[in-house]
């Protein structure tokens, strides 16, 4: 058995490397276990692979409209995929480096192997002491004063939907395809789901989205969806889009080259078929395998149960990310590690409610909100006021060439207090914060209209949308 730790992170993804930095910088001698590489699903399979991926994707579709610059490429444009592909690992290498870097730098000591908690026993009489397999079947057992559990999440299928990585895949083996597929029908137009359809449809793949409830993106405001949905297709290779339509996973038909799949609309059956099925409906929590039925610690519908501080029913154990009843988002786990490592040392840290949490989706247009949609409010009977304005009006957008989309923003009708703020357009991935931390500080949408912004800017969407709440909106 190694030396005390204060802290054991299991998972050093990127919500298990931020806290362990956290709480080596607090001065808890801390340890990581990961089984695999340390950056997690964000930074291997999720995240960054996929946004670079995106934003080749991005400039593919620049290129093609150079001309309207005034910009002459003389040839045809073509896409160097296995090009795209190399660029995306480098990044990820590069990243991967820095990360490991960060926890030399910080004395953050990462142990390679499978981590387990276990119960009570003679190296720990409480639940807490962590066994780790490492690769060539050795065992070693540590012994922290806490632990913290960050082992994320993986894609989940339907039931009876079987994923062989050929045909019918997940996002994981969309990431190692070393050519792009002809045609996909993508199975889910949440988030993942509308990323991928965004990237194919720009690299020219023919895209089917089939999406079970009535809109796509159907956690975010009602005309954000409407909005990608109508924006995708009317793209020159257009996403085609099915919602109420459920698939049927067991009429999967692999013929060859291709592979085919009845869908359902209302009483009316389709069979749709396309050279891969990407299967985008969620993921699932990492929880088995980790020990916890040695432990008092308690898991519904799939995910562990903790307080607001993320402490588990073991009062030393801790979990945090998409192992929990929180928004499956990297920014929110390194938060919530962040939160956890803080009460471990003793501090009591600002607790943030799910609605001031920043959603991002990365296609193109991007979309960005944070707070409550209009028919959420609704809903609970709230009297709101409700601003728009769209980029066309807004000079920066018609100077990009991109002038798709909105702000949207929503008071309520008698304190002014902001609820809302929903955004389709070119950056808002990178403008959302703005209204992140004006709900942060109670701002209202009048004091984010009086707040001047420079021009030409995009962000003067914000102020406009802000302002247009009591119709005082100046270019639209």
């Amino acid at each position: 058995m190694s030396e005390q730790l204060d802290l054991v992170v299991i998972g050093g993804g990127t919500g298990g490397y931020v806290a362990a930095i956290r709480a080596a910088q607090l001065g808890l001698k801390t340890a990581v276990v990961e089984r695999d590489l340390v950056g997690g699903t964000c930074l291997h399979r999720g995240c960054i692979p996929s946004k670079a991926m995106l934003k080749s994707a991005e400039m593919y579709y620049m290129a093609q409209k150079m001309k309207d610059f005034g910009v002459i490429i003389e040839g045809s444009i073509s896409l160097d995929y296995p090009a795209v592909v190399n660029r995306r690992n480098k990044i990820v290498g590069n990243l991967h480096k820095g990360v490991q870097s960060l926890l030399k730098k910080n004395n953050v000591q990462v142990i390679e192997g499978l981590g387990r908690v276990m119960g009570p026993s003679i190296f720990s009489p409480m639940a807490g002491a962590v066994s780790v397999e490492r690769k060539d079947g050795e065992v070693e057992i540590l012994a922290p004063r806490n632990v913290l559990l960050a082992t994320g999440s993986r894609p989940r299928t339907l039931p009876g939907l079987t994923i062989d990585g050929e045909r019918v895949i997940s996002s994981d083996h969309a990431l190692r395809l070393e050519e792009l597929p002809q045609s996909v029908i993508i199975i889910g137009g949440g988030v993942i789901g509308i990323e991928w359809a965004s990237m194919y449809s720009d690299f020219g793949v023919d895209v089917t989205v089939v999406e079970f409830a009535d809109r796509i993106l159907p956690t975010e405001d009602e005309d954000v969806s409407a909005e990608v949905a109508k924006l995708l297709g009317r793209r020159k290779a257009k996403v085609k889009i099915l919602t109420n339509t459920g698939a049927q996973a067991e009429t999967v038909r692999i013929d060859g080259e291709s592979v085919s799949i009845d869908v359902k609309t209302g009483d009316s059956v389709q069979t749709l078929t396309a050279e891969k099925i990407l299967v985008s409906v969620g993921r699932e929590a990492v929880v088995d395998n980790l020990g916890l039925e040695a432990t008092e610690i308690q898991v519904e519908r799939g995910m562990i149960v903790v307080d607001q501080d993320f402490r588990t029913k073991e009062s030393n154990i801790f979990a945090i990310g998409d192992l929990v009843h929180t928004p499956q988002l990297a920014h929110v786990a390194s938060h919530e590690g962040i939160h956890a490592v803080e009460v471990i040392a003793g501090l009591k840290p600002h607790h943030t409610p799910p609605a001031m949490i920043a959603r991002c989706v990365y296609s193109r247009p991007e979309v960005a909100s944070v707070g409550y949609t209009e028919a959420q409010l609704r809903k609970e009977g709230r009297e709101i006021k409700v601003g728009k304005f769209p980029f066309r009006g807004i000079g920066k957008a018609q100077v990009n060439g991109e002038i798709d989309g909105f702000v949207k923003v929503i008071a309520d009708a008698n304190t002014d207090d902001l609820l809302g703020v929903h955004m389709v357009g070119t950056n808002v991935t990178d403008m959302i914060s703005e209204a992140g931390l004006a709900m942060l500080l109670d701002a209202t949408a009048k004091e984010l209209g009086m707040t001047i912004h420079p021009h030409p800017t995009l962000a003067e969407a914000i102020m406009e949308a802000a302002l247009s709440v009591e119709g005082k909106a100046i270019h639209f």
